[in-house]
């Protein structure tokens, strides 16, 4: 099983492609000029409503999987398949919970929700969304094989209370329990139709969002058109949506020079000094709780990591500001497994491996016999992967460890990482996303939740109990305690290690449209506002 995570994007661009002209407006100035805080951006009310907004993505994973949103796990799929299905709540740019589905909520105890639902709610077929949609859309989540079961949480019973409420009741408080049904997969679901047989969610999809698909060919294009029937007054503020897949990265530039592309997304970490000056563009920096993070395979035949001493001196010889200056041009965060940015997180600087010294890492490889060590580090192609797997050999070369460097494209890469159980590889880089609730991507550190790490990561049962207990705590002074020790217990199991976060760029023609970009994003959905997208060109 794959891991969530968000698309990997592009090669780096080269400056030649960046013409001169007059600087554009900041991305944090739209609607009258005002920064927003929070946002990158916020659409212009005024502007009025309709036209064709032209977005590049550099990724389609729509038929990956089929396309049921509750079998999803990559976030260019949450992403796109959000433009067509909503969520009982959604996240706010402090990545609070905000109303969606559900107009209001009640929390009596620690493990009772009570949500009452939007009145006028319409499925694109025109039939009403009802609470037993809800029902059902919850339930088949939990007895499904997506992956978002192991992050919706201990439900225990889900009942409609009448034709507009309905109630979770789970078996164990769950503080990230709001953050996990902002997420796509748990969308709700036409159950009805589902149920008898005339819906296969595979091939169609069929939601009460925004929009609907036209059409779709893969690796191609998606056009989607507005629903008409959306319960948001006055959205969408767009008549059409045209997605282009253009995997290179000086293609979809190309497009923002020429006004091709409305938007487009961005992976290379200097496409904002590259596009400075050229006119009618911008590049917003969006920030997010993804992050890079490095597998030492403690399953590998030979067995170079399954000695902790060996994985501890690896972590502490790392260090992350250096990456994140480096390979990030300033634009990543350190972090531990709290994402850095979400509330509650943990201050990387406090680690056992940030506060030990590049001495105490020699002395742990000498005591485990591993003074000679070298290992092959796996990393796809994309950029700004390989650079951090760079800097990271050099860091590693000051203790002494050679590091070899195996760059692959993607797909090999995962066969190579993700193939084999146990897995053959000596160690990888890659990233999660990282949700919207600190202690959320952590789960999948126990790998017998996660399945897909069995290969090269043993199940640590102390490292369980403590995200149990730090996944349980409700909001609170002990919660900001018990995710410390889970950053903690993290950080020196060291089998996965937490690296920098992983920025997302966005460019967007400041003369073409007038959008609504969140300034942090915890699930990859760069689309998340497209509703309030305005066109200044029709």
């Amino acid at each position: 099983m794959r891991i969530p995570k968000t698309f990997l994007l592009a090669a780096a661009a080269t400056a030649a492609l960046v013409a001169a002209a007059c600087s554009p407006a900041p991305a944090d100035q739209q609607a009258g000029g005002a920064a927003t805080p929070g946002y990158l951006a916020v659409a212009d009310p005024a502007v009025g409503a309709g036209g064709e907004l032209d977005i590049q993505i550099p990724v389609d994973s729509g038929a990956a999987s089929g396309l049921d949103p509750q079998l999803a796990d990559v976030a260019v799929s949450w992403q796109l398949m959000s433009l067509v299905y909503d969520t009982l709540v959604t996240v706010g740019p402090d990545f609070t919970a905000q109303p969606a589905l559900a107009q209001s909520w009640d929390t009596p105890d620690d493990t009772t929700y009570v949500f009452h639902l939007r009145e006028g709610v319409t499925f694109s077929n025109g039939r009403a969304m009802t609470a037993q949609d809800v029902v059902g859309s919850l339930e088949r989540l939990m007895a499904g094989q997506g992956v978002w079961r192991a992050q919706i949480g201990p439900v225990e019973t889900v009942t409609a209370v009448d034709a507009q409420t309905v109630r979770v009741t789970l078996s164990t408080p769950y503080a990230p329990f709001l953050a996990a049904l902002a997420n796509t997969p748990a969308a709700v679901l036409p159950m009805k139709e589902v149920t008898d047989g005339s819906l296969d969610l595979t091939r169609t999809m069929l939601g009460t969002g925004p929009f609907v698909v036209e059409s779709h060919r893969q690796d191609v294009s998606w056009t989607f058109t507005r629903h008409d029937g959306y319960w948001a007054e006055d959205k969408p503020g767009v008549d059409q949506v045209n997605i282009t897949i253009a995997p290179q990265e000086q293609a979809r530039i190309a497009a923002l020079q020429n006004g091709s592309a409305d938007l487009v997304a961005l992976g290379n970490v200097d496409a904002p000094e590259l596009l400075t000056g050229v006119r009618g563009a911008t590049v917003g920096n969006q920030s997010t709780t993804d992050f890079y993070y490095l597998m030492l395979n403690s399953n590998a035949p030979g067995g170079k990591f399954a000695d902790e001493r060996v994985r501890k001196a690896i972590n502490i010889a790392m260090d992350r500001d250096a990456i994140a200056r480096t390979a990030l041009n300033g634009l990543g965060k350190p972090t531990g497994v709290t994402p850095a940015g979400l509330p509650g997180s943990c201050d990387p600087a406090a680690l056992p491996s940030a506060t030990a010294s590049i001495d105490e890492a020699k002395a742990l490889l000498k005591a485990a016999g591993a003074e000679d060590l070298s290992f092959s580090l796996a990393v796809f192609s994309t950029e700004p992967a390989p650079v951090i797997a760079q800097v990271i050999q050099q860091q590693l070369g000051e203790i002494g460890v050679d590091v070899r460097i195996e760059q692959l494209d993607e797909g090999s890469w995962a066969g190579r990482v993700y193939g084999e159980v146990p897995a053959t590889f000596d160690a990888a880089m890659s990233w999660f996303a990282g949700y919207a609730s600190a202690g959320m991507v952590a789960q999948w550190w126990n790998p017998e939740k996660a399945v897909f790490n069995l290969g090269f990561m043993k199940p640590n049962p102390e490292l369980n109990q403590v995200l149990d207990t730090a996944i349980a705590t409700p909001e609170g002074q002990d919660r900001a305690g018990a995710l410390r020790d889970l950053c903690t217990a993290v950080d020196e199991d060291a089998q996965m290690i937490p690296l920098v976060t992983r920025p997302a760029l966005v460019g967007y023609r400041t003369d073409a449209v007038s959008p609504t970009l969140y300034e942090n994003e915890g699930y990859g959905n760069l689309l998340r506002a497209i509703a309030d997208y305005r066109l200044l060109t029709k």
